[in-house]
């Protein structure tokens, strides 16, 4: 029997983006669309981010949630869904006095992060367990994760019945991973989704997977992504030693250099690159089996 991958594709992100890309999913329409066009393409889960449909920026408004999950399933698409939950950590300091956050930070309290999920009750919810420096255009910030707001995150996804997909920087994320396994806050299969070639975090090279892989708990799932031209790179490396994977827009633009792609086409891309080692990706169904997940709401 050939191992079972989970593919999962991220369909959007929260991030700017090439505004020359055709077809970036930005209204909840074209976002459901996108996690239906990966479904289609073959993937197991669709990680799920939404945008403001006027601006194309990241947005955490629970209605745009609700309306894109409401759509999928009532197209009667199979698919895991895994919300974000990494929003309202984005902390600014003012230059001038970094004691002071400048009013385009956005730290909310840990109700208002998970209010979409008690809306939409994914199966998943990615939970970010890292404080770091990061990223994201020319906007530099302290994404600020603690560790109590962490713990109290964990705690409403469990009350919740949701999956936490704990979403890795470095080696220490992982460690504060198990911690919490430890303190009962992860309920059944513990699920680790290392995240790489981020600005200032992991690297994506596959000793920083073997690496971090050894830290991961034995009766654990996990997977690894890479971002930009690393991401097919972390689909074979991931894959061939014993994880899980990653696509989508959220992380890549590009089939090529230059050629832009479609969630499906990383998706097509993804699966062939694992059939090609002589595995298969896993359906929805099988997904949930391998993850311990609940029957879908």
């Amino acid at each position: 029997m050939t191992r079972k991958v989970i593919l999962t594709c991220a369909v959007t992100g929260n991030a700017p983006f090439n505004p020359k890309h055709p077809a970036m999913p930005i209204t909840p329409v074209q976002i459901a669309d996108a996690c239906i066009e990966a479904a289609r393409a073959g993937a197991s889960v669709a990680h799920i981010h939404v945008r403001n449909p006027e601006t194309g920026g990241g947005s955490r408004d629970p209605a745009l949630f609700k309306e894109v999950v409401d759509r999928v399933r009532s197209s009667g698409t199979d698919i895991v869904l895994n919300l974000t939950c990494g929003l309202g950590a984005f902390f600014l300091p003012d230059p001038e006095d970094e004691a002071r956050g400048l009013p385009e930070s956005d730290v909310i309290s840990v109700s208002e992060r998970v209010k979409h999920l008690e809306e939409c009750l994914p199966e998943i919810a990615s939970l970010d367990i890292t404080t770091g420096n990061q990223v994201e255009g020319s906007l530099e910030f302290v994404y600020l994760n603690t560790t109590r707001t962490l713990r109290a995150m964990a705690k409403r996804f469990q009350a919740l019945g949701i999956k936490p997909e704990l979403e890795v920087f470095g080696a220490g994320d992982i460690l504060f991973g198990k911690q919490l396994i430890e303190e009962g806050l992860i309920d059944g299969t513990p699920l680790f989704q290392m995240v790489l070639g981020v600005l200032w975090g992991a690297p994506a090279t596959a000793e920083t997977m073997i690496y971090q892989r050894s830290l991961i708990p034995a009766n654990a799932q996990w997977a690894a992504f890479g971002i930009a031209r690393d991401e097919m790179p972390m689909v074979a490396q991931s894959a061939l030693l014993g994880g899980n994977v990653r696509v989508g827009l959220e992380d890549n633009l590009y089939l090529s250099r230059g050629v832009f792609a479609t969630n499906g086409q990383l998706v097509e891309r993804a699966r062939t690159i694992i059939e090609c080692l002589g595995m298969s990706v896993a359906t929805p169904a099988q997904a949930r089996e391998i993850m311990g997940l609940r029957a879908p709401r």
